[in-house]
């Protein structure tokens, strides 16, 4: 798994490589919240379950990627790690570990506003699999 941020006006990008589908959006999910914080503060104290559906791969992304940040931007919590369980090209079962926000000991390091799908691209290549998304600073 591996990510990349990506130059982009007023806004936040990444483009996330990794060998299959489960990879990679699990590395989607961790680059999203890298932007928030540093995840090695985090414990991942509470764990829960989390189901997603979208039309196709993309559509998927973005829903996938819009609910996690839900968990911080709704309810003030920090994503340390997501394992996807099972995942067809509509439909992600997931577990994911959280923190609840600290102000004391957590530092924000951007405020990401929305996922986007401008420009979301979701692709097998040669390499691997591969997926840009954009977010709202």
């Amino acid at each position: 798994m591996y990510y990349e941020l990506l130059d982009h006006t007023a806004d936040l990008g990444i483009r996330v490589t990794a060998e299959d589908p489960y990879e990679l959006f699990e590395a989607a999910a961790h680059a999203m919240f890298d932007q928030l914080i540093d995840r090695s503060v985090l414990t991942g104290a509470k764990k829960e379950s989390l189901t997603v559906s979208g039309m196709d791969k993309p559509d998927l992304l973005i829903v996938w990627l819009r609910e996690l940040l839900y968990l911080w931007n709704g309810r003030e919590r920090l994503v340390k790690w997501v394992h996807i369980e099972q995942m067809d090209d509509a439909h992600i079962a997931s577990s994911i570990w959280h923190d609840p926000f600290d102000p004391s000991g957590h530092e924000i390091l951007s405020d990401i506003k929305a996922v986007t799908y401008h420009g979301v691209n979701v692709e097998e290549t040669p390499q691997g699999w591969q997926a840009t998304v954009i977010f709202d600073v």
